[in-house]
């Protein structure tokens, strides 16, 4: 046999199994996925019980959740992402269509903020939704003249558009999301190749408009102040921080056990959701909570590798996104449940309860799988 036709096979069996995918990204979102539904459980287990008289009532949402988001994730990865690239305009419009639906009367007031649509009994976050579309618009703009990035001005409409869909989730109001959609765009645009010099330029004034966000709602400021020192207002602002703190001192190197949590009992508000984490480190300690990150951290590196053997640009940055979305949102979830940033009511990623986050992020990793395999149906 030639060296030609021996260099023909050697290539032949590298594109067939790249073509097959990266199943390993798949194993880990279903098993981060099964945690999640664990822990929602064992976090709402109490409340569910004396509030509906059934301690698997937001478990069971939490499930029907993840059963759509697996079908979602099989959809996606069966869906060729390259035909999403024709579609970056109108996935913009959509999201903007979305979050601005939740000033209707369609809109959802809940603890004082309206970031939900409501639609008989189901209700949906938009912001969830805006920020795969945003990533599929920027990837898409992009794609199709990537010296755009190279050119200030040519960046502008992603500048305006990340921009259009932060004033539109900060008005809900939102902080913890518009804060997550401004690291996104900045982290779409520097992956893209944008020049130094125009980073930093429109890097200053996102960072100056912080400090003028804080300042424009009370809520705030007293967010603020309980993060700086919580025991100040122990039994107000600071209360829910204390709480997550007590549940991580008490969960020591290995935990007080499954299901043995004391803090779920009502101490700790949204146990299940945002501050689910607590529960988590309260439950199997800091080996645990080690083994949890660990996993995160290797979605993140399997979607950074994907996106680095990606054929085609667009599939470069649509892989950079989604990676970039889960990974930013699960670093500021564990910042604030430590108490090392101000609390912002921000779900960890296939682990709280909520099931617009659930099933768009499942659908996100069905794209990045389907960007592993190059796109084949």
């Amino acid at each position: 046999m030639s060296d030609t036709v021996i260099r023909q096979r050697i290539a032949q069996i590298k594109n067939k199994n790249e073509r097959r995918g990266d199943y390993l990204l798949l194993f880990l979102v279903i098993a981060l996925s099964i945690v999640g539904l664990i822990f929602v459980y064992s976090a709402s287990k109490y409340s569910a019980e004396t509030t509906f008289n059934n301690s698997f009532y937001f478990a069971g949402k939490h499930l029907v959740g993840l059963l759509i988001g697996f079908c979602a994730l099989i959809f996606g990865a069966n869906f060729n992402y390259k035909r999403l690239q024709k579609t970056g305009v109108v996935a913009l419009i959509v999201a903007i269509i979305l979050l601005l639906t939740v000033f209707t009367p369609l809109g959802y007031e809940n603890y004082g903020a309206t970031r939900w649509i409501k639609l008989g009994g189901i209700t949906v976050q938009p912001s969830e939704i805006a920020k795969i579309c945003f990533v599929i618009f920027v990837a898409s703009y992009f794609a199709k003249d990537p010296t755009r990035a190279k050119s200030f001005l040519k960046t502008l409409p992603v500048i305006g558009a990340g921009g259009i869909i932060c004033v539109c989730i900060i008005l809900e109001p939102n902080m913890s999301i518009t804060v997550c959609f401004g690291l996104l765009m900045l982290a779409l645009l520097f992956a893209s190749g944008m020049k130094i010099s125009h980073f930093i330029l429109i890097l200053t004034p996102i960072a100056l408009c912080v400090p003028l966000l804080i300042i424009a709602e009370p809520y705030r400021l007293n967010r603020l102040s309980a993060f700086l020192n919580p025991w100040a207002s122990p039994k107000g602002e600071g209360y829910q921080l204390l709480q997550s703190l007590y549940a991580l001192g008490s969960g020591g190197w290995f935990g007080v056990g499954l299901f043995n949590s004391r803090q779920k009992f009502r101490f700790l508000p949204f146990s299940e959701s945002d501050f689910i984490l607590a529960v988590i480190g309260e439950e199997v300690g800091f080996i645990g909570l080690a083994l949890l990150f660990a996993l995160i951290f290797f979605i993140v590196v399997r979607g950074i590798k994907i996106a680095l053997k990606s054929k085609d640009y667009f599939g470069f940055l649509l892989a950079i996104g989604i990676s970039c979305i889960f990974g930013i949102q699960s670093v500021i979830n564990a910042l604030v449940v430590t108490g090392s940033i101000p609390p912002t009511g921000l779900p960890l990623p296939l682990v709280s309860a909520g099931n617009t986050s659930l099933i768009v992020f499942l659908f996100s990793f069905g794209i990045l799988f389907n960007v592993s395999k190059g796109g084949k149906n």
